[in-house]
């Protein structure tokens, strides 16, 4: 989930959809069924972004493999290529091209980076090949332009952000003071102007007491421990996430910060496992989604436990939320494909149908269901919760969840988010649902 949305990564995407003259796959006539489906899937397996990347990568394998065993899709076996995100969206916007002009794949995931969705997804315009955003959160996906061959199978930034906010407005209504210290690069910045927008507008008069933009990479937070310190805020926000955020929180934890302020982590459940604890209780924290291993109330409580132990068994962890967004592209590619073949009778679809069947698509996942709307974004609902310790699970997980339904924190269609956000009103905190014990 990098979010590295940067207007290179926009520019060099807009310049990859000149002049290609290969549609891939034809659109036009009978399509002979494949010897295997094939799908590019690009996730980071190196560099830092890798403790994302790879348990994405593990969840695919595994249930490509569980596939497989039970017939494939369509009667026809699926074979993954696996790209690495991390040299680049120069690198990527060629890797995109590879698999569809050289390995022929059907469909392709793309991507973890913000940068590389903003890359890919014009291609998949040009290419005519259907592309399931499996986790990148830039909310400018969809919200600057229409990609009829793009689908985000999951939630993005602006239900990641503002769900977060809700449950702090509804449990720490008194908070007057609020510092935020998040990565600096653009998911660190959009995200704490999303923020900001929706503060402004359902709790006026918040004192931002520091506003902190760490490197990316950081390994040394003394100097914010510090200001956080003697800047005492009620809250402190940080988007932050992966060894960024272990870092902070371990640093904070020494400095008794957790103590005094109450944080708000949006994205902490990829970590709560290396932190163990180190993460202190009574702290709002958050998942991208609705899939907490202990979910209060999943949709399939049975397939939940059998995706959660399988992958634990195999990897010796429990997966964390970029394996579940997997899962979720997965599933989507599923129904996807059943759509397409039955509305052929049965015979393979061409690149057209196949985009054509995943527009307003839903999708079961084993926690709730999940539909594509009308301008490709997924519709997912959130969780967010007090960070606690059980006899279950040796790291923190949330307690008095509370889940939020997607249509309720998603920006609407033909909107921008920031300004959406900003026309909110605090009757919406009245919708939220009661919490439930985890």
């Amino acid at each position: 989930m990098t979010h590295a949305v940067t207007r290179r990564a926009a520019m060099l995407g807009a310049a990859a959809t000149s002049g290609s003259l290969l549609l891939a796959g034809g659109n036009a006539g009978a399509q002979q069924k494949p010897a295997e489906l094939r799908v590019g899937i690009t996730t980071f397996l190196s560099g830092a972004a890798s403790v994302f990347g790879v348990p994405a990568k593990q969840a695919a394998e595994m249930l490509f493999e569980e596939i497989n065993k039970a017939g494939g899709i369509g009667g026809v076996p699926v074979k993954a290529f696996f790209v690495d995100e991390a040299p680049g969206t120069d690198h990527l916007v060629g890797e995109y091209r590879r698999l569809v002009q050289n390995e022929g794949v059907h469909i392709i995931f793309a991507s973890i980076s913000s940068g590389s969705c903003l890359a890919c997804t014009p291609l998949s315009d040009e290419m005519r090949k259907t592309t399931l955003l499996w986790d990148c959160g830039t909310q400018r996906i969809f919200e600057e332009g229409p990609h009829p061959y793009a689908f985000r199978t999951q939630g993005y930034g602006t239900p990641e952000v503002l769900a977060p906010l809700l449950y702090l407005l509804k449990h720490k209504p008194d908070f007057k003071t609020l510092a935020v210290i998040n990565q600096d690069y653009a998911w660190g910045r959009d995200s704490w102007e999303m923020w900001k927008a929706g503060m402004d507008a359902l709790k006026p008069g918040v004192r931002v007491v520091a506003e902190m933009f760490p490197r990316f990479g950081a390994t040394d937070y003394s100097t914010e421990v510090t200001r956080l310190l003697a800047a005492r805020p009620d809250v402190v926000l940080s988007t932050s996430w992966g060894g960024d955020l272990v870092t902070l929180v371990r640093q904070a934890t020494e400095r008794k910060l957790f103590d005094r302020s109450t944080f708000v982590l949006p994205v902490a459940e990829a970590s709560l496992q290396t932190l163990g604890r180190n993460m202190a209780s009574g702290h709002i924290i958050g998942a991208r989604g609705d899939h907490w291993n202990n979910h209060p109330k999943p949709k399939d409580p049975a397939r939940l436990a059998k995706f959660v132990d399988s992958y634990r068994a195999k990897f010796n962890e429990y997966p964390i939320y970029p394996c579940h967004h997997m899962a979720q592209a997965i599933s989507a590619m599923q129904a996807g494909f059943a759509k397409a073949i039955a509305a052929k009778g049965g015979a393979w679809p061409n690149d057209q149908e196949l985009a054509n069947a995943f527009r307003g698509l839903t999708f079961d996942t084993p926690t709730s269901s999940i539909t594509l709307r009308e301008d490709g974004q997924g519709l997912e609902d959130q969780i967010v919760g007090m960070s606690t310790f059980t006899d279950r699970f040796p790291f923190a997980v949330p307690k008095d969840m509370v889940i939020f339904p997607a249509a309720m924190v998603s920006t609407p269609v033909g909107m921008k988010s920031v300004e959406w956000l900003k026309t909110l009103k605090p009757d919406i905190l009245a919708q939220m649902a009661a919490p439930i014990a985890g």
